[in-house]
């Protein structure tokens, strides 16, 4: 029996896919191994949404080669679509496996070993030629309280700092039902939140015929009617998709948690346009409105880049003071990483890197204190809170998980609280980000 150890790098698509992949190998026989341990075959699937994760890629391909120089490197993923060419020339990876052939996995691998002189050095499609779905699926996930379900994949925005569209390609939804069966499977094996992602999670659907369209908003609803789920998370969404109808129409369905990502970029209109972000700042705003409409005190969290080609102190200040205005409960603070191949890329006045650094810091300071804000805001009140894994704070053992709004919250340890639902009150901050959970009951 060949043993194969695998390591996932970059954001929640791929790890859905690196546990796809597994499954596909343990199905085929494979022992899985941890990634430090010695194995046959090394699969990595990498990263490329920056130079530096180019960089983690290429290093984690380099170390499963220096663990077992005999072994097989697979470089799976979006690093192999953006620089396939160079990783040919790398001898530490045997095989190259692109976006959209990860389903081939085991015969790609078959067809190696079978044959060493005749090796296969590159399965990589053109992917944005393709309209094409890769059927990947889970029946099993190791984290038994919450699955992340890929329903979509590409993205047809071109944002000018983004090399996805490249790497990952147009926009392809996956079929309703087969979302609806997988989320069946893993709520029958004791799920009891799932977490919808996506590429573009707010272009679900928009690829199908006229005659077989369907939304996310429609497929939300069908999830909705699973038996023994409890909750629906989703990933980022596009702010446009957020309109009044589509908040009403969620804040109907009891399994939503009222947790939104919306991913922000700037509060500055001038620099909103160089990034090629498809609204303004007035207009996301608004979104936001209409959620907190719809949703008593929802989560809305956020990602922001700082030091962006050409962004200078006043439109700093300017996205700063509109953050502030905004209140969100977490913010992701990005330095601007160039990154080749995308226009921004090739943009004059590039902002240097300690300008970048005091803009990050200052932004990260300001998200603790309004995240900080936003949890102690539900102190003294009811909230569910869906246990996840033991916590030690200040020498003592918790056991600890999630509001329906991802507010970190412990409860005293006891065995068997793992994937339970509890309600009970908030009664006090442990921590900065963790809040004690007075137990009343158990759903």
């Amino acid at each position: 029996m060949r043993k194969a150890a695998l390591h996932n790098l970059g954001c929640k698509v791929n790890s859905y896919e690196t546990e796809a992949m597994q499954q596909l190998l343990e199905n085929a026989g494979y022992e899985i191994v941890p990634f430090t341990e010695e194995a046959d075959v090394y699969i990595i699937n990498t990263c490329s949404v920056t130079n530096i994760a180019d960089k983690k890629s290429r290093q984690m391909l380099h170390r499963a080669k220096k663990m077992n120089p005999g072994a097989v490197v697979v470089a799976a993923g979006c690093y192999v679509q953006a620089a396939g060419e160079e990783l040919k020339k790398d001898e530490a990876v045997d095989l190259i496996v692109g976006n959209n052939k990860k389903t081939e996995l085991v015969t790609i691998l078959d067809d190696y070993f079978s044959d060493r002189e005749n090796v296969v050095e590159e399965t990589v499609i053109d992917i944005r030629g393709t309209r094409e779905y890769e059927s990947l699926s889970i029946d099993k996930i190791a984290d038994h309280t919450r699955a992340f379900i890929k329903i979509q994949d590409g993205c047809n925005q071109f944002c000018s700092y983004c090399i996805i569209p490249y790497t990952r390609g147009q926009v392809r939804s996956r079929k309703a039902e087969e979302v609806v069966e997988e989320i069946k499977r893993l709520t029958a094996t004791g799920f009891q939140e799932v977490v919808l992602t996506g590429i573009h999670l707010s272009s679900y659907g928009k690829d199908f015929p006229a005659e077989e369209r369907i939304t996310l908003l429609d497929l939300i609803i069908k999830i909705h009617e699973v038996e023994g789920l409890k909750r629906i998370r989703l990933g980022s969404l596009e702010p446009r998709i957020v309109t009044e109808e589509f908040a009403i129409s969620l804040s109907k369905l009891t399994k939503i948690c009222p947790h939104f990502h919306l991913s922000l970029q700037s509060g500055c209109d001038t620099t909103l346009k160089r990034m090629n972000r498809h609204y303004s700042a007035e207009e996301f705003y608004n979104c936001c409105n209409i959620l907190r409409k719809a949703f008593p005190n929802p989560a809305i969290t956020t990602d922001v880049i700082v030091g962006f080609p050409g962004e200078t102190k006043e439109e700093f200040v300017m996205t700063k003071e509109y953050l502030e205005k905004v209140r969100f409960y977490e913010m992701h603070v990005f330095k601007y990483s160039k990154r080749n191949g995308t226009k921004a890329a090739e943009m004059t006045d590039q902002v240097q890197e300690f300008i970048k650094s005091e803009r990050s810091s200052e932004l990260l300071t300001l998200e603790k204190e309004m995240s900080l804000a936003y949890r102690k805001s539900y102190l003294g009140s009811k909230a569910e809170v869906l246990i996840e894994e033991s916590y030690e704070i200040n020498g003592i053992q918790y056991m600890i998980g999630h509001t329906r709004e991802y507010v970190k919250v412990a409860v005293p340890y006891e065995e068997g609280l793992k994937g339970k639902i509890l309600v009970g009150t908030l009664t006090e901050m442990l921590t900065d980000e963790v809040a004690l959970l007075n137990i009343m009951g158990q759903i």
